[in-house]
This record gives structure tokens, sequence and C-alpha cells, in this order.
């Protein structure tokens, strides 16, 4: 079976994962999945994995989009998705592959999209959404409200693999640029939460649709263990109430300027 996504772009960020997105670009082919255009943006990889993009692009037809320096993730979206031209991009990372019931879901949300003013379809996470209505196909539709309890709340958007409308950056500001991977996805998803976003949430299976696999070659993001080892119970209340804290009053008092 094939699938025509003739709306969306398929749109990957890449550093240093050359083998990685060659398998993923392999995966949606197996899968029948034709896009109207893939864009491939490049935070200057090392030269041999460029050498590779530029073999794999005969090959896949790809857009291209490099840069001279290595300039982050933030930068490294936004020129991406500036090359996008079609109406709905498909946002993910090198080191995803999709499972065989992915084009289905794909269409579905395609479809739902269509015909309601949902800004973005959420595809993986690391944690369910904890405030979520069923809507339909799988999917819910993500709650926020200040006075909901946990700062998890606060995560309504990810970097993480989801489809988006292409003119997300005028709704809802370009990703921050010049800091580390990590406060710049925090930035941008209290950024998009301040402009009341709607969105859906793959509930059904929300890490089994697209599946996370960097065991090909391993994460180029350095992390502090820390921020997410849950090994220390009295660290793990500690940093949730950091955390909440830390989110409410960002949310609440600093606009495009959140720390």
């Amino acid at each position: 079976m094939e699938y025509h996504f003739k709306d969306v772009a398929l749109l990957i960020t890449h550093y240093n994962r050359s083998l990685s997105l060659e398998r993923l670009l392999k995966s949606f082919k197996d899968l029948g999945c034709y896009f109207e255009e893939i864009v491939v943006s490049d935070d200057c990889s090392k030269p041999e994995h460029l050498q590779n993009l530029k073999e794999l692009q005969k090959e896949y037809q790809f857009k291209l989009v490099t840069t001279t320096k290595n300039s982050g993730l933030g930068n490294n979206i936004n020129k991406g998705q500036d090359a996008v031209t079609s109406k709905y991009t498909l946002y993910i990372q090198e080191d995803f592959i999709p499972h065989h019931l992915f084009p289905g879901k794909l269409s579905e949300a395609i479809e739902i999209m269509e015909h309601t003013d949902f800004d973005f379809v959420r595809y993986w996470a690391y944690f369910k959404y904890p405030y979520l209505k069923p809507y339909k196909s799988g999917y819910s539709e993500m709650k926020f409200n200040f006075w909901y309890l946990g700062y998890r709340k606060f995560w309504f958007y990810s970097d993480a693999p989801h489809l988006r409308r292409s003119n997300f950056f005028q709704r809802f500001g370009r990703y921050p640029e010049g800091i580390s991977s990590d406060r710049t996805e925090y930035r941008m998803a209290i950024s998009v939460l301040q402009k009341k976003p709607k969105g859906l949430f793959h509930e059904e299976d929300f890490q089994g649709l697209l599946i996370h696999a960097n065991d090909m070659e391993t994460s180029t993001v350095p992390r502090d263990e820390w921020r997410y080892s849950n090994k220390n119970k009295l660290l793990v209340f500690v940093r949730a109430i950091y955390r909440y804290l830390k989110f409410s009053f960002n949310y609440l008092f600093i606009h495009r300027h959140v720390k």
C-alpha cells in the first residue's frame, strides 16, 4: 500500500548520525510513504557524515539545508522550517523509526487538522501528557489550566516528533537560538503555551508509532544525570517542586525571555 502525503513536508533535523538518517528514510520508503517534499536540516556535521548526506540525497531527493558552523537545535529547526513550502510539516529527529501503523495514523491526523483548528499533533513523548480529553482514533485533546496540579502540564508542546501547520512560526514565534538544546526546547514550550495552543496527543501508543532507536548512533546531546535520574526519591520530589515553581513563574511573568 502507498501513502501520498501531498500537503506534507517531512522535516528531519540531523547532526552526525547519517546512518540513523538513512535508516529513517528507508523505513518511510519501505512503508510506501511519499511526501510532497523532504527537508534535511544539518547542523554542520563532520565531513564524513556530510558526504553520506550528499549520497543519500541522490537516492531520496531531499532538500539539504546546511550551515558553515554548528549553531544548535534552535537554528537547525528554524532554517529547516524556513525551507518548507508545504501546508503541513511532520517534524522528526533522525534517530526514530516509524511503525507500520504510523502512515495510517498520520492520514487520520491530517484529516482531523483539515477540518479543525488544532495547531499540532504529538506522536512521541517521554511521558503521557497528564490532562487529556478523548477525541477519536486514539487521539486525545490536551487540556491546560494553570491551576491543574503538577509541572508536567507545562509540557503541552515539545520538539519530539509531531505534525504541525507550517505557519507555526507565524503563530508561535521562532525557536530561540544560541543556547543549549534543553533550554531551547523549554523556552519554546513556554512560549507556545502562552499563546493558547490547541493540540492533540496520540494517547493510544505515544512511544510505539514512532520508535526512538538511538542504538545505532548514540545521542549527540550531553545531559547531566541528576536532572533526569529517578533513582533518588528525595531528589525527584525536590526537582518536581523546583520545576513547578520555575515553570509557573516563567509562564505568568516572562515572555520570550524565559531563562
